[in-house]
């Protein structure tokens, strides 16, 4: 049974928690926002270091990358197309989810695709893709331009 004094004590931690709780609150689109940037710089990096070295990303392509149903050259323009695309989707927050999901399934691709990869690597890619299931579920967040569109139509990001 609860006396007084406990209600008392739980009155005074959510009198001190709930503020607390509320001033952290603006942080939810900034680290949105920040998970967002830095996904979409990995994966843009990525695709420029790519077209700066294309013959060395053909090479890659033909010899060490095992890309199911695409030839090694169609791999090649499609995996750099989307690096270079879907990022930037995803930094505006413009279609955030759709390039969240994409990059997702970029991801899981890339891993499956390259055998050799280490596990550093293998890491780097769970991290990413760990990243990536927070615009994906729980939208680009206010800080973006799916943000500023639906609140306008009257949407739902």
């Amino acid at each position: 049974m609860t006396t007084l004094s406990d209600n008392a004590l739980l009155s005074k931690v959510t009198g001190w928690v709930t503020p607390v709780y509320e001033k952290l609150d603006w942080l939810s689109p900034l680290s949105i926002l920040a998970i967002r940037l830095w996904v979409a710089w990995v994966f843009f990096k990525s695709g420029l270091t790519k077209i700066n070295s294309w013959d060395s990303t053909l090479y890659l392509f033909e010899y060490e990358y095992a890309v199911p149903l695409l030839s090694p050259e169609m791999a090649a323009y499609l995996g750099t197309a989307a690096e270079l695309s879907l990022p930037v989707l995803l930094a505006f927050g413009l279609a955030g989810r759709l390039g969240a999901i994409a990059l997702f399934i970029f991801n899981i691709t890339a891993v499956l695709s390259y055998p050799d990869l280490n596990a550093a690597g293998i890491r780097d890619h769970q991290v990413w893709g760990i990243m990536l299931l927070v615009p994906l579920l729980h939208g680009p967040g206010k800080l973006s331009i799916d943000y500023l569109l639906c609140k306008k139509l009257g949407c739902k990001t």
